[in-house]
Formats: structure tokens, C-alpha cells, sequence
């Protein structure tokens, strides 16, 4: 890497640029990672489920991806925090008076909350499912009764729901801030993105959502 290009990563912009590419990365994610989860609906006793599990679980290029997902995740955390302090610290003094609910949303002002509670909601959900299954000798076909026993704690679904609701507001702000940081910015078509966005915002972890609270109600089996 040259001097020009590694100055350039390090600086705020450069931070910024690399947030949005992971971040969009992980919306990727997202997006099959709710279509997988998604498959409880069928309620077929977790065949379909336990099926798509075994599939991104044997899959090579599935599971190279895993880890470059993790990656993803880490950097986009460690920017995130850089991004932070160097902000903090470039602004010491705070405004005489500042008035962030006439120019932003409030999840926009507070993404590193957000970020927060959905970092400590990974950590719970990596120890219920992830590591079981790579760490544990917990077989893939056996997941979806592990679902069902994790979810049937209501803590448990508390706990996924809200940090499906800190997970809506994020995505709320940074999916079209990553459009943006990026320069994909057009008068006809930054609306749609914008909208798509949101509408992606609230439908994904809905659906997210939705999975802890059907099985603890039992409505699926």
C-alpha cells in the first residue's frame, strides 16, 4: 500500500468510506441471513430450516465467507470507534447552543448507542447458536430445536426484540448514510434509495423479530 493510499484510510473520510463499504456488506448479510431464518415459517417441524442450515453450513464458499464477515463486523466496530473519538476529540468544546433535533434524527445522533446494544445483542446471539454449532458438536439439524429452546426463555425474547429495535433505528440511518458516504448520490435516484432503505430498516429486523415471538408463543413447532 502506498504512503498517498494509507494516509488516505486513515484520515476521516477514508474512515467514512471504509464504514460504508463494510456496512453495506453487512446489510448483505442481513438480507440472507433473514431469508435462511425465515424458513421457520414454513412450520414444518424445522425440515426446511434445518435443511438451508446444513447448506451454509457445509458450503465452502459460505463458510470462507463466515469469516470474512467477521472481519467485516470488526472493522466496521473499530472504524466506528475511531470515528468517535477523533470527533469527539476535534470537538472538545461543545456548542453554546445546539439544537441536533432541528437538523438530524435522534438515532442518527445516537448511532453509538445503538451500535452498542447491537454489539451486546451479537454477543448473546453468537454464544446461543454459533458457537454451539462450530465449537459444541451441536449438529445443524438439531438447530432449530436449539431455536426453540433458547426462545422458549422469555428474557431471552426480550432481549432479541429490542435488539432488533436498536437494529431498525441503525439501519434507519446507516444504510442511507453508506450511499452517501460512498458518492452514490443522484437526483432521481437517491429518493429511491432513501426509501428502500427505510422500508429495508423496518421489514428485515421485523422479521427478526418475529421469529423469538412465534416460538415462544408456539405457533411454531
Amino acid at each position: 500500500m502506498s504512503s498517498d493510499s494509507h494516509h488516505f484510510l486513515q484520515s476521516s473520510i477514508g474512515k467514512k468510506l471504509i464504514m460504508g463499504i463494510t456496512g453495506l456488506f453487512l446489510v448483505t448479510f442481513l438480507i440472507v441471513h433473514c431469508g435462511i431464518n425465515a424458513c421457520i415459517f414454513v412450520n414444518d417441524g424445522g425440515v426446511t430450516f434445518n435443511a438451508a442450515a446444513e447448506f451454509m453450513a457445509t458450503n465452502l464458499l459460505i463458510r470462507i465467507m463466515e469469516y470474512v464477515l467477521f472481519i467485516g463486523i470488526v472493522v466496521h466496530i473499530v472504524q466506528a470507534l475511531v470515528l468517535t473519538l477523533h470527533n469527539n476529540k476535534a470537538r472538545p468544546v461543545k456548542y453554546a447552543v445546539n439544537n441536533g433535533a432541528a437538523n438530524s434524527k435522534w438515532y442518527s445522533r445516537w448511532m453509538g448507542l445503538l451500535g452498542t446494544l447491537i454489539l451486546m445483542f451479537l454477543i448473546i446471539h453468537l454464544g446461543h447458536f454459533w458457537l454451539k454449532t462450530r465449537f459444541t458438536g451441536l449438529d445443524q439439524h438439531t438447530l432449530f430445536d436449539q431455536m426453540k429452546s433458547s426462545f422458549s426463555h422469555l428474557w431471552v425474547v426480550v432481549i432479541y426484540c429490542a435488539g432488533m429495535v436498536s437494529l431498525s433505528y441503525h439501519l434507519m440511518h446507516g444504510v442511507h448514510a453508506a450511499f452517501q458516504t460512498l458518492g452514490w448520490n443522484h437526483k432521481k435516484y437517491t429518493p429511491v434509495i432513501k426509501k428502500a432503505g427505510f422500508v429495508f430498516s423496518i421489514v428485515v429486523p421485523f422479521i427478526f423479530a418475529l421469529m423469538p415471538i412465534f416460538m415462544y408463543a408456539g405457533w411454531i413447532k
